[in-house]
């Protein structure tokens, strides 16, 4: 059964009833059309669903999309498409790659430079969205960044500069870095006067549910009743919501899971107000290692959120090595999501006040493979 419980959850037991309106642009079709797209795996794990007293346990695997170890394609390629075609005046309806490619040529081959602030995963996928569109990408990092992050980066033509010490730090850098003519942020948080690029990676990251959805049904199965997603600024777990409290229209339970040591979105929670929290501690889960909730992301969050839990470097490197154990690749942050289910399903009250039971269906996003973010050794 689940491991005993250490700190209490977050709940909101009216977050199921609460609504949402998600813009209507769909980043679904650019994705579709991508060389290599096709529905990452949905694997369902019934020595999980045993383990946890739930009927199915799915994990979605997002350990190959579009040919990285990682999630943040969906977002960085939408959101890159987007802001090039407005930098060179291209309608959005409708683009490719291939289209932005011929408009980036009618318009005389811009030397664009595409900046970015990353734990890892986006910026890696920034910089292969640029070098696609034959521009350039610099990326700029916090401290704790592995190096296999840091080569990976490099391998797709991008530079890699320190961007101070935590990722707030390195996030400030790369704006302020990026205020030539020549030159655009493609960002995955928000802060007053920079919305719209974050609200793109959120729309991109939505195809991830909605291939879900289809899985799910195809599976004989007639939804999630619990939703389990990593969150480092929120950006994800906006996506969750928007799709669950709006597309879907779904009462769900929608679970966030952090690291203990950089817990900003359920402190947030528990406060009623976003808090930054000090990320100096190192954790494996890298990519969750942010202060800050994203500013676009927290009255999302903040409504259409069920529960909240954080982890800890044990527990998370336990559900790395479980879910090894049953064929499924996820790298720490990946497999944060079955970490924060075990502390969630192991509270006491919880799965009655969220309506879970033994039939319940459980959807874990496993958001990285270990190629993105091995495990560190003990």
């Amino acid at each position: 059964m689940t491991t005993p419980h250490t700190a209490s959850p977050y709940l909101n037991i009216h977050a199921a009833q609460w609504r949402t309106t998600p813009g209507r642009a769909s980043a679904h079709e650019l994705h579709r059309s991508m060389t290599g797209y096709a529905p990452t795996a949905l694997r369902e794990l019934p020595a999980l669903a045993a383990e946890l007293g739930v009927g199915r346990v799915f994990v979605k695997d997002e350990s190959d999309r579009l040919g990285l170890p990682a999630f943040k394609i969906l977002g960085a390629s939408w959101a890159v498409c987007r802001a090039v075609a407005q930098r060179i005046g291209l309608p959005a309806e409708n683009i490719t790659v291939e289209s932005l490619r011929d408009g980036l040529r009618a318009a005389g081959s811009p030397q664009l430079t595409i900046v970015t602030a990353t734990d890892g995963n986006h910026g890696r996928a920034v910089a292969r969205m640029a070098a696609l569109l034959s521009l350039r990408a610099r990326v700029y990092i916090p401290g704790g960044v592995g190096d296999t992050a840091v080569r990976a980066i490099e391998a797709e033509g991008a530079p890699v500069v320190f961007g101070g010490p935590s990722y707030d730090d390195a996030v400030a850098t790369a704006a302020r870095s990026a205020a030539g003519p020549d030159e655009l942020l493609v960002q995955d948080t928000s802060w007053p006067g920079y919305e719209e690029v974050p609200r793109w990676i959120v729309e991109g990251y939505m195809t991830l549910f909605a291939e879900a959805d289809e899985q799910l049904a195809a599976a004989g199965t007639r939804g999630p009743d619990l939703v389990a997603c990593p969150v480092g600024v929120g950006a994800l777990a906006h996506a969750m919501v928007d799709h669950y409290r709006g597309v879907a229209r779904s009462t769900a339970a929608l679970l966030t899971v952090e690291p203990r040591t950089a817990d900003c979105v359920a402190r947030s929670l528990r406060a009623g107000e976003p808090v930054t929290v000090d990320t100096s501690a190192p954790t494996m889960m890298a990519g969750l290692n942010c202060g800050t909730p994203s500013g676009i992301g927290w009255p999302t969050i903040r409504d259409g959120v069920s529960a909240a839990v954080s982890v800890t470097e044990d527990e998370c490197r336990r559900a790395v090595g479980d879910l090894q154990g049953l064929g499924q690749d996820s790298g720490p942050c990946g497999a944060a999501s079955l970490a924060g289910v075990r502390e969630l399903l192991g509270a006491p009250g919880a799965r009655e006040e969220l309506g879970l039971g033994e039939d319940s269906v459980a959807l874990l996003i496993s958001t990285e493979g270990l190629g993105a973010n091995p495990l560190p050794a003990a």
